[in-house]
């Protein structure tokens, strides 16, 4: 049996959502990158056996002297999950890369944002994985 939390360390999560997608996605959203208010990392919250549901967060971190506002990010799931920059389905198939011939992802969805702290808003991206 896998041990997510052995195979998601912090390279690999920086390496399946590295720091340039943010550069990325705010250059073609805005037309320049140091527009955007966040930058946006990847973290690993955790695996639960009994749903076999794998749970990331796609941590909104406030760049400095901007306002990392809940009114800016509550609408950020829907945009999240269809945008090409982001591309949660190809994020999705790298992490079921990652999992070897051990799990197959059936499905994702995107939760609905969660505020931690007035300059960390997080989205919750949850992934259902069966075994091979």
């Amino acid at each position: 049996m896998i041990r997510p939390d052995q195979l998601f360390t912090a390279a690999a999560l920086q390496a399946l959502f590295p720091p340039e997608r943010t550069h990325d996605f705010f250059d073609a959203l805005f037309g320049d990158a140091s527009e955007g208010a966040y930058d946006i990392t990847l973290s690993f919250d955790g695996y639960d056996a009994g749903k076999q549901t794998l749970t990331f967060l796609l941590n909104l971190h406030e760049r400095p002297g901007r306002c990392l506002a809940c009114n800016l990010t509550s609408g950020l799931p829907e945009v999240f999950s269809r945008h090409p920059v982001i591309n949660i389905k190809g994020l999705v198939r790298e992490i079921e890369a990652l999992l070897g011939n051990t799990m197959v992802c059936e499905s994702w969805r995107i939760g609905r944002t969660i505020q931690k702290g007035r300059s960390l808003h997080c989205i919750p991206l949850h992934v259902e994985v069966r075994p091979q």
